[in-house]
């Protein structure tokens, strides 16, 4: 009964405005940039392998066209290719489907039929819209001008009008666009919404009703210094901003696709990159020990297996671990490891020269095979053979010796145990008077029958130790591998090649050294010593824009995954710049990078825009307010445990319950993993292909390609989620619980409420609210509930769905 109550109240008297029903511009999403991106990666590759032989520069076989925007749009003699939205009407498809009605493509005599996933492909293209990119490509001088292959500038800080505004350098960048638009920023946020939004956004946790009390009481000038510092020194810093980390690096706890098995060592890597963030480590190191941390020399033990580790990077990506086509298998994961370095490090997207040169970018085909060249040389697996096993790197440690030692003991005992039979049994023999033969065979064959049969078991006994070694400390990593330089493969087939590409980098960056690559190395050293260069590009601009992403949800480009030609210009170029550049002299620092951002005037402002703001600058481009946040995934999910206070703060570890390489999905086609821990969100396992839903349902990511630039969605199930769930009903009676404070009437309960929901003080007319539903909860209330607990329930999950406790101003 309680339960059909609450859901009316909360439909009908709207006392908080629910579940995430909030900021419009929120909404927004990137849809025809998604399907460009599919085009590239997915649509054009396939087009250039199965049509253009006989549709494409050289010849067009029935006036049809493929290699063309107009020509895919004007189709041919038959008429239009497709019809937007529809495939099944759709010519193409039809003839690909090789339907009666039509002239199969391609032709008998001309091919094998589209399997099904190339018939996938198209069909999706097709379903989607049929996005086509607008542009047609450039001549590779006119790319190589764009603006991101440039020298990093050193920007002078420039004057502006209204000089008591600005706090930093950084300030005086935003204040020149907003007064050259005859803007103004907004004004101060006050310190309570301050200090919820600083703290949200380095720990992913909300401030504790303690931690409002003492920043509101703490009146030194510099008391928001000390805020920022104390969080940048909080384990839950790591963590939250470690989780940023994982998304562009494609983190998960399964393989995904074909063969979804346990990724059982992958959490090495998670609290790697925790405790890489959690230290400052220097971004150049970071980068470098993720590339090549198996090549940097160390005699410090410690730091050789964190080396190791980080290399998960290159191993972490999905594989086709059936793919019977070992040399097939072995491409696509050099395709996807080079594609998932360029979009983290360099916001470039090189898997689409793999099969034709890069339609927008200057990147060639024999770039891409150049740098494949590198991971080709790289051991990423232990073997292609089906089922395809990914190599892991034994971790040195005292547990890793105690194993080993161990297990040689154990085998020189059977070895021992054996040899000793051997030479009793012989001298039985001896004994016995008979002639001894000279061979072991023929000895053992005159043996009795109950000592062949004792020598058989110690024989099988130390075969069974032999084939059972420890299982030892490890973690997915890379190592080097048989070094050779690549052929390019003709439309991206391994089957048809072309001329061989010695390793180096791309030709476009003419501004950099080029590094000389050793014949017994695979390049990765060199690779990783290239992307860090002080006076690289990309590097820079690239992680000072992710930063900047994530704190403000829109970078200074606003496509941070591509710094392409199919990438937005930044709003703010000199600032990007001057970012980019103050940031390598500061050592590559990130909490560096998070102070100059969080204590900028830009970041403390309020989140209202005025009236000239809101009609001249609608997006928000120009930052004439700090924009609306909703929270991430993780955030509301352990946003409720810690209201409740249920949170566990246990750091690392893995809870993974099964073994690695074991299968998730057995016969039953059921995941059996759990995720009813009270532990932090980053340490829940990542299953692809089944992503856990309460976290899938607030637009967490695809763990199987790099994501920087997570969408924000408004969906019924969303609220539904906020209303109906088990763990939000969970929190809600935790809560409730926690207020019952002996003594504390019901109008202080309600305040205690909003400081731990909200971050605030409750005005008056919303503590009158609260008492109003309490008091209307007992009036429809069923006579057998206990209205003290129930009431308060039912008023905690209202606060804990309404927008405000989701949502970051």
């Amino acid at each position: 009964m309680l339960q059909k109550v609450l859901v009316a109240l909360i439909v009908a008297e709207t006392l908080a405005a629910v579940a995430l029903a909030g900021d419009p511009a929120a909404d927004a999403t990137s849809a025809d940039d998604a399907q460009i991106v599919f085009f590239e990666k997915e649509v054009r590759p396939l087009l250039a392998s199965r049509c253009y032989e006989c549709h494409g520069s050289k010849q067009q076989w029935s006036g049809l066209r493929l290699d063309t925007r107009d020509g895919l749009l004007n189709g041919g003699e038959t008429g239009a290719l497709f019809v937007a939205g529809r495939p099944e009407e759709s010519l193409l498809i039809r003839a690909i489907r090789r339907e009666a009605d039509v002239s199969a493509m391609p032709p008998e005599d001309a091919g094998d039929p589209l399997d099904e996933r190339e018939i996938g492909v198209l069909t999706r293209w097709i379903a989607t819209g049929a996005v086509i990119p607008s542009k047609t490509g450039l001549l590779a001088e006119d790319r190589s001008s764009h603006w991101a292959f440039q020298p990093v500038t050193r920007p002078a800080v420039p004057d502006v009008n209204d000089a008591a505004w600005p706090c930093s350098s950084l300030d005086r960048f935003i204040l020149l666009k907003l007064e050259t638009e005859g803007l103004a920023p907004a004004g101060p946020a006050d310190r309570q919404m301050l200090l919820r939004r600083v703290t949200f956004d380095l720990t992913g946790l909300p401030p504790t009703p303690e931690d409002v009390e003492s920043f509101l009481r703490d009146k030194r000038a510099d008391a928001y210094e000390r805020l920022v510092d104390r969080l940048l020194a909080s384990p839950a810093y790591g963590e939250r901003w470690g989780r940023h980390w994982l998304d562009v690096a494609r983190y998960a706890d399964s393989n995904g696709l074909d063969e979804n098995v346990a990724h059982g060592n992958a959490w090495r890597y998670r609290d790697y990159v925790v405790a890489a963030f959690n230290s400052d480590k220097p971004y150049d190191r970071f980068l470098t020990e993720q590339i090549a941390g198996d090549l940097l020399a160390t005699s410090d033990a410690a730091a050789h297996r964190e080396n190791l580790i980080a290399t998960g990077f290159l191993a972490l990506g999905p594989k086709v671990l059936a793919e019977v086509d070992a040399q097939k298998m072995e491409m696509d994961i050099v395709d996807e490891q080079l594609d998932t370095v360029g979009r983290v490090f360099l916001g470039m997207t090189f898997g689409c020269a793999r099969c034709h040169d890069h339609k927008f970018d200057p990147i060639s085909t024999a770039d891409y095979y150049a740098l494949a060249g590198i991971f080709k040389s790289t051991r990423t697996m232990e073997t292609f053979a089906k089922v395809a096993r990914w190599h892991e790197n034994v971790l040195p440690s005292d547990e890793t010796r105690t194993r080993l030692e161990a297990h040689e003991q154990q085998k020189a005992k059977a070895q021992l145990a054996l040899s000793m039979f051997v030479e009793r049994a012989d001298a039985q023999l001896t004994a016995s008077g008979i002639a001894v033969p000279s061979t072991p065979t023929e000895r053992e064959a005159l043996y009795p029958a109950e000592s062949k049969a004792t020598l058989e078991k110690l024989r099988k006994d130390l075969i069974e130790i032999e084939k059972s070694p420890p299982e030892l400390p490890s973690a997915m990593g890379v190592s080097e591998g048989t070094v050779e330089d690549v052929a390019v493969h003709l439309r991206g087939s391994h089957l048809k090649l072309g001329d061989v590409v010695p390793r180096r980098m791309p030709e476009v960056f003419t501004t950099l050294p080029a590094p000389a690559f050793p014949a017994n190395q695979s390049g990765r050293g060199e690779l990783a010593k290239w992307l860090t260069h002080d006076d690289h590009p990309l590097t820079g601009r690239v992680i000072v824009n992710r930063i900047w992403r994530w704190h403000f949800g829109d970078g200074i480009t606003r496509t941070p995954d591509n710094f392409g030609l199919l990438g937005e210009q930044p709003t703010h170029p000199e600032l990007l710049d001057w970012l980019a550049r103050r940031f390598v002299e500061e050592g590559g620092s990130i909490k560096w990078l998070h102070r100059t951002i969080l204590l900028s005037s830009t970041y403390r402002q309020s989140d209202r825009p005025s009236p000239r703001s809101a009609e001249l600058d609608p997006d928000n481009r120009l930052l004439s307010r700090m924009p609306l946040r909703r929270l991430d995934a993780e955030e509301v999910r352990d946003a409720l445990l810690a209201v409740s206070r249920r949170l566990d703060r246990t750091m690392g570890g893995s809870l993974l319950a099964m073994k690695n390489r074991d299968y998730f999905f057995d016969h039953t086609s059921k995941d059996a993993t759990t995720y009813m821990t009270l532990r932090r969100a980053v340490y829940l396992p990542v299953v692809r292909n089944h992503v856990y839903d309460v976290l899938g349902l607030l637009d967490f990511p695809d763990p199987a390609v790099s994501s920087g630039d997570r969408s924000v969605t408004t969906t019924a199930p969303q609220a539904l989620l906020m209303m109906n769930s088990e763990f939000v009903a969970d929190a809600a009676a935790a809560l409730a619980e926690r207020l019952a404070e002996p003594g504390s009437d019901d109008a202080s309960r309600v305040r205690r409420l909003y400081r731990i929901a909200f971050g605030r003080d409750a005005t008056s007319d919303e503590v009158a609210a609260g008492l109003e539903f309490l008091s209307r909860i007992d009036e429809v209330r069923d006579p057998s509930e206990a209205v003290a607990s129930n009431a308060w329930t039912a008023f905690c999950q209202v606060m804990l769905s309404a927008n405000e406790f989701v949502y970051v101003r």
